[in-house]
């Protein structure tokens, strides 16, 4: 039996959400004390309901690099992680655009993680069942997240590098039978695209206001979905010469050199070009080790006295780093102190990437390492962690990817995949122009009428 739809925001509103009135703002604060309120739909942003982005500039006695490492803080989202949105607005749409109710089918989340997560948290509050798809060798916390969501989980054999078993199963058992399930599939669908180029692609402008020069002279992210590259179109909206990078795990190159391997950075490195990934406006690829992030993740969770006596890093800004930051987190950190290096960028310089989520949902990881690492370590350890993973981040195995034939062969593995699911090639090729893209970011003009519509009034 179909219900009302639950009220959420519009692309508009998640981007500045000043547009909201100021009794709903006022109502979803509040809502966050209880994570299960629908009101914390209105806190799908980056600004906490408000105006100012929350952020992280790292120090630059832990960077090295004189240029300014801006990260963008996903940990503030409803659920915990700002998957939350692409997760929120393909539902949107399909509420919007296509009559969906809820009871009317389950929703369907293929993830690794946070997606997922995001998947089970969204239908919760909009009053739909989920089942989230995804590889059953994950941290046991995310698993944990989605059931307390009422997600039911249906794993597939493998870690994050097999993500492409849970994209089989996806198309087989639940694309293949729309009668039933509506997908949220975020390696293909547009609306993560689109809430990424909008409402994190205008985060990432505002989060260096007043910074260096203010402009954004690279934009950093390990592609999982490849959904937070779209922010790179909205920044060479702006200026055309900023560089936009991808970072892979070294021990699955799958953009890099067709690597297959499996690795340990939970969220990125899912052995594919994803169908939304615009590979012809991302200009470098970077790999980075796994065992660096955890390293990396363990040093930020309990390294501050270390890093604040032999890095020299100011205490209070070591205290807040605590918790911050998980695996990818990291990876993204590693791989804007390698771009700012390459580039050769100066303190005017701004280099803004993104820490989807934060340590809660990691502490098993840790303790995986300690194991491989024969115990907890010392302040030594920690020190030469550190300066290995931060100050040491090398400048190997990059590749510039504006260099003759590497844009079409990026494209050509993503048509040789996505038509094996049923993609037209001749639609798969239309990818690589730029109008493409474009055009579908200006769909949002016509679907936010459409979300107002099918909500009604805002009222609390």
């Amino acid at each position: 039996m179909s219900g009302a739809i639950i009220a959420g925001p519009t692309y508009a509103e998640m981007r500045n959400p000043l547009l909201l009135p100021d009794a709903v703002r006022t109502a979803a604060n509040h809502a966050r004390e209880d994570d299960r309120n629908p009101l914390n739909l209105f806190n799908i942003n980056w600004k906490n309901t408000g105006e100012q982005v929350e952020k992280i500039v790292l120090p630059k006695e832990l960077t090295g690099v004189q240029a300014n490492i801006v990260v963008l803080s996903g940990r503030a989202f409803p659920s915990g992680s700002m998957k939350v949105g692409p997760a929120y607005t393909t539902l949107a749409e399909e509420e919007a655009l296509y009559g969906l109710l809820p009871g009317d089918k389950t929703v369907i989340g293929p993830s690794t993680g946070n997606f997922g997560i995001g998947t089970a948290y969204v239908s919760r509050l909009k009053g739909y069942e989920a089942i989230v798809v995804m590889p059953d060798n994950m941290s046991t916390e995310r698993y944990e997240r989605i059931r307390k969501y009422g997600g039911e989980l249906d794993l597939t054999p493998g870690t994050e590098s097999d993500v492409i078993l849970t994209l089989e199963r996806t198309h087989s058992a639940y694309v293949a039978h729309p009668e039933k399930y509506v997908v949220l599939a975020q390696f293909e669908l547009l609306p993560n695209y689109r809430f990424h180029r909008h409402v994190t692609g205008d985060a990432v402008v505002q989060s260096v206001k007043e910074i260096g020069n203010s402009r954004v002279a690279a934009f950093v992210s390990a592609p999982g979905s490849a959904g937070t590259l779209a922010a790179g179109d909205y920044v060479k909206s702006l200026w055309p010469d900023s560089r936009i990078v991808a970072l892979e795990p070294r021990e699955c190159s799958t953009l890099y050199n067709g690597g297959q391997g499996q690795h340990r950075i939970e969220g990125i490195g899912d052995k594919m070009v994803t169908l939304i990934h615009n590979v012809f406006n991302t200009d470098l690829l970077m790999l980075i080790p796994d065992e660096e992030t955890v390293r990396g993740m363990v040093v930020m969770q309990r390294g501050a006295e270390v890093i604040v006596e032999r890095l020299g890093v100011p205490g209070e800004v070591a205290i807040e780093l605590a918790g911050k930051f998980g695996p990818s987190c990291i990876c993204n950190i590693i791989g804007a102190i390698k771009t700012a290096k390459y580039l050769g960028l100066g303190p005017d310089d701004n280099v803004v990437t993104i820490a989807t989520d934060s340590y809660d949902r990691y502490p098993s990881v840790s303790r995986a390492l300690y194991e491989r690492n024969g115990g907890e370590p010392d302040d030594d350890q920690l020190e030469l962690w550190a300066k290995s993973v931060f100050l040491g981040a090398s400048l190997g195995e990059i590749v510039d990817l504006n260099q003759l034939g590497q844009h079409t062969r990026l494209q050509k593995m993503k048509e040789d995949l996505w038509t094996r699911f049923g993609y037209a090639a001749g639609y798969v090729r239309k990818m690589s122009g730029q109008e493409f893209w474009d055009a579908e970011y200006e769909r949002i003009r016509s679907i936010d009428p459409l979300i107002e519509q099918v909500r009604g009034s805002l009222t609390v």
